[in-house]
């Protein structure tokens, strides 16, 4: 089975290649305002070190979040794009799964983060299982100060992994089960890995599950609203 996967859910945007569990090509960036400008290049360069067409295809994975508004709709409508152009499946994962699945050790609860700016992040509690790892918890859209009561209440040794090097010492203060570690940012060579597992139990996208993942109202929108309590918005009460 060959399958592109692309990772935009962070800073770190990444495109790979896989066939039969092995990486054929893949491509990264680290830049939080570039997604969209990397993908199609990125995506022409993994085609082109593979010596495939985009027609040898049979699967596309994406990951949709949680992350950052932009660039979540640039790796969705790009992997919609592709799988409409040469009639293939998508399946989609968690930016949190993707963390959790590189960074599983066999033995610490794994609490991988992202920043979703606003001063927030987006977690959830993950156990290490045969082969991979389970959810063991919700996904949360926490405050710092909120996620060290988290990790406090957790009376495992726990692994954070993910975007904690955004996050203020002093919520680290008094965690001595926990530990930090890697990887820094979901990548598309472990999205590669989650997509055969999904395609092997036929778990491929609707189009609800094509829905970007924020835990809350884009910025945006956000932004917006503000404006329009404040009386700033053509129509607000005056």
């Amino acid at each position: 089975m060959r399958i592109l996967a692309i990772e935009t859910a962070t800073r770190a945007s990444s495109v790979a290649l896989g066939e039969d569990g092995a990486l054929v090509a893949m491509s990264v960036l680290v830049d939080g305002r570039a997604h969209v400008e990397f993908l199609v290049p990125a995506i022409d360069f993994c085609f082109e070190r593979a010596g495939w067409d985009p027609d040898d295809l049979d699967l596309v994975a994406v990951d949709v979040g949680p992350g950052p508004y932009t660039g979540l709709r640039a790796g969705i409508a790009t992997a919609e794009a592709v799988a409409a152009a040469v009639g293939v499946p998508i399946v989609t994962a968690s930016s949190l799964t993707v963390l959790a699945l590189r960074a599983a050790t066999g033995r610490r609860r794994i609490w991988p983060i992202i920043d979703v700016r606003r001063g927030q992040i987006a977690t959830a509690a993950f156990r290490p299982v045969p082969g991979g790892v389970m959810p063991d918890g919700p996904r949360e859209l926490v405050s710092p100060e909120e996620f060290h009561a988290l990790l406090d209440a957790d009376r495992n040794d726990t692994l954070i992994v993910g975007d904690w090097q955004m996050l203020p010492d002093a919520v680290f203060r008094g965690l001595h089960r926990a530990r930090k570690g890697r990887p820094r940012y979901p990548s598309a060579d472990v999205l590669l890995e989650i997509a055969e597992m999904r395609a092997a139990q036929d778990e491929f996208a609707g189009i609800e599950d094509l829905q970007p993942i924020y835990l809350r109202e884009p910025d945006a929108k956000i932004n917006w609203s503000e404006f329009r309590e404040e009386g700033l918005w053509p129509g607000a009460a005056s």
